[in-house]
């Protein structure tokens, strides 16, 4: 990752100046690019270099938040304060509801309902919110998003240790991912046998999606509510499902 801090120094010196960026956005946890967690140093040493050029930080939390990552932000597992936080889709359980929440010196610097939409401060949809943030505390789920992470990554690493398909077990709290590889040391993606694994699993009952620049990796987000004994019958199905893959390969 000090790699892709470089870079963010090079594009200043070399593109266009900090003084012209108003923020860096970024995702606490690679989502859509393939559940990807940075070292514990990156996000910490991306708020110094925008603190350096007074460029604002902007997590988007929209994945990774209300709980995921076995904290009720992610940023929180690194001690990191955003300038802004984006929030979304578990906020209001399903309902249109999306938020930005900041540090008051930033919000306020907007005039008066110079920020607004037809949607936005929908009645219903803040009734939902406030009873899921009632939940998550009544019903411990952010607690419970830990304890699951623990197991999915249990049954995942001793499904790789014994199926050569898997090249990688990742994630944080309850957001986990399977990267699917035709050859280990390699590391060559195998997204055709990913797409079968995936199939073959909602075949049997079990919904997933892929992920991943090569479309090679499988994502895993359970429900918090999820009960022990449907979470076992949906680990064994994506294990058969990706054994199923593997012998297809070996074929």
């Amino acid at each position: 990752m000090g790699y892709c801090l470089r870079k963010l120094e090079d594009l200043f010196a070399l593109y266009v100046e900090p003084e012209r960026v108003a923020a860096v956005v970024v995702e606490p946890v690679l989502g859509e690019g393939g559940f990807v967690v940075p070292p514990p140093t990156f996000l910490p040493r991306l708020r110094q270099v925008c603190d350096r050029h007074g460029i604002l930080l902007v997590a988007d939390e929209v994945q990774t938040g209300m709980g995921r990552t076995g904290r009720m932000w992610a940023v929180e597992h690194v001690g990191v304060e955003p300038d802004l936080l984006v929030v979304g889709k578990s906020l209001a359980a399903g309902l249109p509801l999306s938020a930005v929440v900041g540090r008051a010196e930033v919000v306020d610097a907007v005039q008066e309902a110079g920020i607004g939409g037809t949607y936005v401060g929908n009645p219903l949809s803040c009734a939902a919110a406030l009873a899921v943030f009632d939940v998550f505390e009544e019903e411990r789920l952010v607690e419970r998003a830990a304890r699951l992470g623990v197991r999915l990554r249990e049954r995942f690493r001793s499904l790789a240790d014994t199926c050569a398909l898997v090249g990688e077990v990742r994630g944080l709290g309850a957001m986990v991912a399977l990267e699917l590889v035709s050859d280990r040391h390699q590391k060559t993606p195998a997204p055709s046998h990913t797409q079968f694994a995936l199939r073959r699993a909602m075949e049997r009952g079990v919904l997933a999606l892929r992920a991943g620049v090569y479309g090679n990796v499988i994502r895993v987000l359970v429900p918090f509510v999820i009960r022990d004994e449907e979470l076992e019958e949906a680990l064994d199905v994506l294990e058969a499902s990706v054994r199923e893959a593997e012998a297809v390969a070996e074929a």
